[in-house]
C-alpha cells in the first residue's frame, strides 16, 4: 500500500504501511479528535503501537509518529469529542475495510486536479496489482505443497485390496514419478522394508509387517514327483499403499 491520504469532515488522514497492518499518523488523528498535544498522547500510549516514519510531504520529507490499529483505538478513547465516535465507525466501517479488500482508499479532495486524481488512483491500482500477484504465488506455492496429498487421497479410492510391488510402481508412474518395478524393490531393500538377501530376500522385514505395509501370501503347490512347494509372495496393503505413495511423491515434489 502507497501513502494514502483520507478525508474525514474535512480533515486529513494520512495511512502508511499495509494492508494488512495499515499505520496512521498520529498528528492527524489528534487534530480530527481535537487533541491538542500528539506527543503527551503518544507517552500514553502501550509499547509497540507506535513507531516513526518517513512521510514525503510537498516540503519533502518528514519524520512523523505513526499509530497502528490498537494504538488508534486507544486515542479514539482519550477523546471526549462527539466527533469520536463516528470517526471510529468511519474507520472501522469505510477505510479499513476498503483497504484490506482493494489495497487503498481513495477519495478526492475539492482542490485536487483531474490528474492528480488518476495519479493517486493508478498508485492505488499498482498497490492493488502487486498484492493480487503475491497472493496468486502464495496459492501456486500452498497447491504445490499439497501436490503429495492430492495424490494421496487419489491413492486411497484404488488401495482398497492388496497388490504386487510392480503393480505398486505402475500406480507411482502414473502420479507422476518415473519408477519400475525393479527400481521400486531396490528402494525398498535399501531403505529396510524388504530383505536383502537369504530365504527373507524381497521379504518385508519385521518393522514393515508390524506396521501394516506388506503381507506375504503362500500358495502351496505339487510337485510331480509327489514333493510339495510352497511359494511366498510380497503384496503392499492399502495401507503400505498410500504409505508408500505419499513418501516418494513427496520426496519427489
Amino acid at each position: 500500500m502507497n501513502q494514502l491520504t483520507k478525508i474525514f469532515e474535512g480533515n486529513q488522514v494520512r495511512v502508511v504501511g499495509t494492508p494488512e497492518q495499515p499505520q496512521f499518523v498520529l498528528a492527524d488523528v489528534c487534530k480530527v479528535l481535537d487533541l491538542t498535544n500528539p506527543g503527551v498522547v503518544k507517552n500514553r500510549l502501550s509499547e509497540g503501537v507506535s513507531s516513526t516514519y518517513t512521510l514525503q510531504t510537498a516540503g519533502g520529507k518528514q519524520q512523523v509518529t505513526v499509530i497502528n490499529e490498537d494504538g488508534l483505538y486507544d486515542v479514539i478513547l482519550d477523546s471526549r469529542k462527539p466527533q469520536a465516535k463516528r470517526f471510529r465507525k468511519w474507520v472501522t466501517s469505510e477505510v479499513l475495510p476498503s483497504i484490506r479488500k482493494d489495497g487503498g482508499y481513495m477519495i478526492a479532495r475539492p482542490d485536487e486536479s483531474p490528474e492528480e486524481i488518476m495519479a493517486r488512483g493508478l498508485l492505488i491500482a499498482q498497490s492493488t496489482i502487486e498484492r493480487l500477484q503475491h497472493e496468486k504465488e502464495a496459492a501456486t506455492t500452498q497447491l504445490e505443497a499439497q501436490r503429495p496429498q492430492v495424490l494421496f487421497a487419489e491413492a486411497v479410492s484404488t488401495s482398497q485390496t492388496s497388490i504386487l510391488v510392480g503393480q505398486l510402481a505402475k500406480l507411482i508412474s502414473q502420479n507422476g514419478l518415473k519408477m519400475g518395478q525393479n527400481r521400486l524393490f531396490a528402494w525398498m531393500r535399501e531403505n529396510g522394508y524388504l530383505g536383502k538377501k537369504g530365504a527373507h530376500y524381497n521379504e518385508p522385514t519385521q518393522y514393515s509387517v508390524e506396521r501394516g505395509w506388506f503381507e506375504v501370501l503362500e500358495r502351496t503347490n505339487n510337485n510331480p514327483d509327489g514333493t510339495v512347494r510352497i511359494t511366498r509372495t510380497t503384496k503392499v496393503t492399502g495401507k503400505g499403499q498410500i504409505y508408500f505413495m505419499t513418501k516418494l511423491l513427496g520426496e519427489a515434489s
